[in-house]
């Protein structure tokens, strides 16, 4: 069966259920395959800067398909200590889920971004209304993205235990 790629055509009403939300991270893993393929010309130093949250008081917004996308990667983390994503390495140098990782973090919102002059705005508004409307019709009642540690909070997570 060949991959689908939605676009905004397919748009239909609300949806419920285990499989409106399975294809709803289908539908967002194709909107992160479109904005990797918009930034393809754009790279970044991979210093892990932009994942000091506490440090930039900056972070990732992510719609509801994109939350549960992340929490499927792999089990959650527990918070750090230091304020950074939880899904930063130990390091704090690599992200731990980086082929999942939020559409906030593909599109670099840091200032250290090479490449091209001008990013691709235009398609960045489209992907991100795509993901709204992804996002919207599996849970009409949520108004809008949440940062990514209101996300995170919102989840019982196990303090880390320490090995012995």
């Amino acid at each position: 069966m060949a991959r689908r790629d939605w676009d905004d055509a397919d748009d239909e009403g609300p949806a419920s259920g285990t499989r409106a939300l399975e294809r709803a991270i289908q539908e967002t893993r194709a909107v992160y395959r479109q904005a990797d393929a918009a930034y393809a010309p754009y790279s970044c130093p991979a210093s892990g800067e932009c994942c000091q949250l506490s440090v930039t008081k900056r972070q990732p917004w992510l719609w509801l398909p994109e939350w549960e996308l992340l929490k499927r990667s792999k089990p959650l983390p527990p918070a750090r200590a230091d304020g950074a994503c939880p899904y930063l390495d130990a390091a704090g140098l690599r992200c731990t889920v980086y082929a999942d990782r939020p559409f906030g973090c593909r599109t670099f919102f840091c200032q250290r971004i090479q490449g091209p002059a001008r990013q691709p705005s235009e398609e960045v508004a489209r992907l991100l209304l795509r993901l709204e409307r992804i996002s919207q019709r599996v849970m009409p009642s949520l108004q809008g993205p949440r940062p990514l540690l209101e996300w995170y909070a919102g989840v019982n997570i196990a303090p880390a235990r320490e090995e012995r």
